[in-house]
């Protein structure tokens, strides 16, 4: 087994990407290459680790406890959340304990938006663009110009990368003065003020079913919430990157130009064009401002929704789709993009997944009734319930 960087690399020849053969050994080295703005992204920050223990085509899990059998130089930070629980997470701040965390099979890195040193105060605000199925590319974009006016007339400066998968992600560093309810606040602002001055491009409705166009998530700044960080090699069939980009580069880019072969010699290149991000830190005062101006959000629109499916793996509810789709022709005729809402939901240790129909677009007359689910399986153990 050899030896890289001081870690040792265990089944270096397992294939993590089927498509092109890509191997663990060829991740790791990914890593090293770009370790540096790797680091960026997630120096100090306690992370989950999203374990893809054999490779993209099964689900990972998710552990938040840092394994209890690990070297003495994993550092770790001790995350208390709602449930009453806590657990020590992994904090990554040197080259060993990355690749130690990648040879744990984690494809992607998915850090707090905390530092270890102050885990109630989050310095990063986080905007996650998320097209609804049918949006192009080029509204994502232009979408994440919006999202930086806003930032930038209420004093933050915005920093763009790829998401790595359908959309795009547009970060800001504040100074840790306010709590997770105060970010995210701040965060909901902006995702409405980038739907008013632009509502043809994207939404902040908080229900899936009322989404048009690109969704602004702003949940992904409250309290437990984790983003895939600069440089993380997303499990995607292609190995596609969450690439940090200039303003200059957003409107012309595409995301499957930056993967796992591409990113490396881009950075031996050009560099990290976040490399002073940490230099720009600012207040959210502003953006609260904004917040309390805006005053409360529109209530939730009652939509004809109908459940599918409930499954652990997304193949089987996607499968069971199929066969409600194959009784109910007529109806699926008045279906667009959008009205098939597949959802990735958090269960204790994995996702699982939930397809519903919106039937909004059929005839009254034509719409089916809620059956009983295709699929119906149950996340929660009978001795477990989800914290809230």
């Amino acid at each position: 087994m050899p030896d890289i960087d001081g870690v040792t690399i265990t089944s270096q020849d397992k294939v993590i990407f089927p498509e092109g053969g890509r191997t663990k050994l060829d991740l790791i080295r990914y890593y090293q290459a770009v370790a540096d703005g790797a680091l960026r992204g997630v120096f100090g920050r306690p992370m989950i680790l999203k374990r893809f223990v054999h490779g993209i085509e099964q689900e990972a899990f998710f552990q938040k406890r840092a394994p209890a059998k690990r070297p003495a130089w994993v550092e770790v930070a001790e995350l208390r959340y709602r449930s009453g629980r806590s657990a020590e997470e992994v904090v990554v701040t040197d080259v060993r304990q990355l690749l130690w965390v990648v040879n744990l099979g984690c494809v992607d890195l998915n850090p707090h938006p905390v530092r270890a040193a102050d885990l109630a105060h989050p310095d990063e605000l986080r905007i996650d663009l998320d097209p609804v199925p049918g949006v192009p590319w080029g509204q994502v974009v232009e979408t994440a110009q919006v999202a930086r006016e806003v930032l930038a007339d209420h004093g933050l400066t915005a920093w763009p990368k790829t998401s790595g998968s359908r959309g795009f992600h547009v970060y800001a560093r504040i100074t840790p003065d306010w709590p997770f309810a105060q970010v995210r606040q701040a965060a909901e602002a902006v995702a409405r003020e980038v739907e008013r001055r632009a509502p043809d491009l994207a939404t902040s409705r908080w229900w899936k079913e009322e989404r048009q166009g690109v969704f602004v998530d702003y949940n992904q700044n409250a309290y437990d919430r984790t983003v895939a960080s600069a440089y993380s090699v997303r499990p995607v069939r292609d190995a596609r990157v969450s690439t940090p980009l200039t303003w200059d580069e957003v409107p012309g880019c595409r995301p499957e130009e930056f993967t796992i072969d591409t990113v490396p010699k881009r950075f031996a290149a050009l560099g990290d064009p976040w490399e002073d991000m940490d230099l720009h830190a600012g207040s959210l005062a502003p953006l609260l401002e904004l917040a309390e101006s805006q005053g409360p959000p529109p209530e939730r629109t009652e939509l004809p929704l109908i459940e599918i499916a409930r499954a652990q793996h997304k193949d089987e509810a996607l499968a069971g789709l199929e066969r409600w789709k194959a009784r109910h022709q007529p109806v699926v005729e008045f279906l667009e993009p959008a009205d098939v809402l597949v959802d990735g939901m958090r269960g204790r240790s994995s996702v699982w997944y939930r397809i519903r129909v919106n039937l909004q677009h059929v005839p009254a007359d034509l719409r089916p009734e809620q059956e009983a689910l295709e699929i119906d399986y149950n996340p929660w153990p009978e001795d477990w319930r989800p914290p809230g």
